[in-house]
C-alpha cells in the first residue's frame, strides 16, 4: 500500500471514531421535573386581555381557563343568560375603564352671603346656600361582585381511591387534586348543582365535567373514561356523573378542582376527613 493511501485510510478510520464517540456522548435533554399532566394543565389556561371563542366553547369552559369568575367574564362583555357565544367572536378577560365604578363628586363648597341688618347695627345674618344633591344614581361597575359568598351545604369527595398529587398555590402547581384509581369507578358530583360544561375542548383535561353549584362555586372533573351527563342538567349530590379514566394523561385517575368566583382553591379545605 502507498503511504498516501494509508494515510487516508488512517484519517478516515479516525473521523469515524471520532464520530462514533460523539454519538455515544449525546444524551436526551434534560426534562422538567414537572410532569407531563401539569404541563399539559399549564398549556390550558388562558392568558391575555382578550380571547377568540372557538368551536366547543362555553362561557364556562373559557372562564375556567381564564381562572375568573363566569359571572365577572358575562359582565365585562355583556352577556345575558343563557350566555350564548359564537366561534370567531372576541371576548375581553379584563374589565376596562367602562367597568370602574365612576361615582360624580357633588358640589359641597358653601357659599356665605353676609347681608347688614338695617335695624341692628353690628350683626350680620349668614345666608348658607345648601349643597346641591345630585339625583342621579352613581354607576357602579359591572365587574363588581359581592363580597358575601353563597356557603354550600354538603360536600363529598368525588371518587373513591389514593390522593397522588396535593393541591398547591405555586403558580405552576397543580390546582385541584388528583386521585388514583381503577378504571372504569365511578365519579360522583361533589355537591348539588348544575353541568355547565361536558366536552373535551380543554386541552390537559381530557373529557372534562363542570359542576355550577352557585354562583360562587365550581367543581371540576378530569381525564374522565365515559360521562353519563350533559350541559345544563341539573345534579343530585352524589350522583354518578362519570367513570375514571385517563384521557389526555399519562395514567388512571380524577383530577378534581373547586373554583371560587373562577380562583382555584384548596380542595381539602372543603372535603370531609376520611
Amino acid at each position: 500500500m502507498r503511504l498516501s493511501q494509508l494515510i487516508k485510510v488512517v484519517f478516515i478510520s479516525f473521523l469515524l471514531s471520532f464520530l462514533g464517540g460523539c454519538a455515544k456522548n449525546t444524551g436526551p435533554a434534560p426534562v422538567s421535573s414537572i410532569s407531563s399532566l401539569n404541563q399539559n394543565l399549564g398549556n390550558s389556561q388562558i392568558n391575555g386581555t382578550r380571547y377568540k371563542v372557538r368551536k366547543g366553547d362555553t362561557l364556562y369552559s373559557i372562564s375556567f381557563a381564564a381562572r375568573i369568575a363566569p359571572k365577572l367574564l358575562a359582565n365585562i362583555n355583556k352577556l345575558k343568560p343563557p350566555y350564548v357565544i359564537y366561534p370567531g367572536r372576541w371576548l375581553s378577560l379584563k374589565a376596562n375603564k367602562k367597568t370602574i365604578i365612576i361615582v360624580k363628586k357633588t358640589n359641597t363648597s358653601k357659599k356665605w352671603h353676609k347681608k347688614v341688618d338695617s335695624q341692628k347695627k353690628g350683626r350680620y345674618s349668614k345666608v348658607v346656600a345648601k349643597p346641591k344633591r345630585s339625583t342621579k344614581k352613581p354607576k357602579y361597575a359591572v365587574s363588581k361582585l359581592s363580597s358575601k359568598a353563597k356557603k354550600i351545604s354538603k360536600w363529598i369527595w368525588p371518587a373513591k381511591g389514593r390522593v397522588v398529587s396535593a393541591y398547591s398555590a405555586l403558580k405552576q402547581g397543580n390546582k385541584g387534586i388528583d386521585i388514583a384509581g381503577l378504571k372504569g369507578s365511578n365519579i360522583v358530583a361533589t355537591a348539588a348543582g348544575k353541568v355547565v360544561y361536558a366536552g373535551a375542548a380543554l386541552r390537559g383535561y381530557g373529557k372534562l365535567i363542570i359542576i355550577k353549584h352557585n354562583d360562587d362555586y365550581l367543581s371540576a372533573y378530569a381525564h374522565n373514561d365515559k360521562v353519563f351527563v350533559k350541559e345544563k342538567q341539573k345534579i343530585k349530590l352524589g350522583q354518578v356523573i362519570a367513570t375514571m379514566g385517563k384521557t389526555d394523561a399519562n395514567k388512571v385517575l380524577l383530577h378534581f378542582e373547586i373554583r371560587f368566583r373562577g380562583k382555584s382553591v384548596n380542595p381539602s379545605n372543603y372535603l370531609p376527613t376520611r
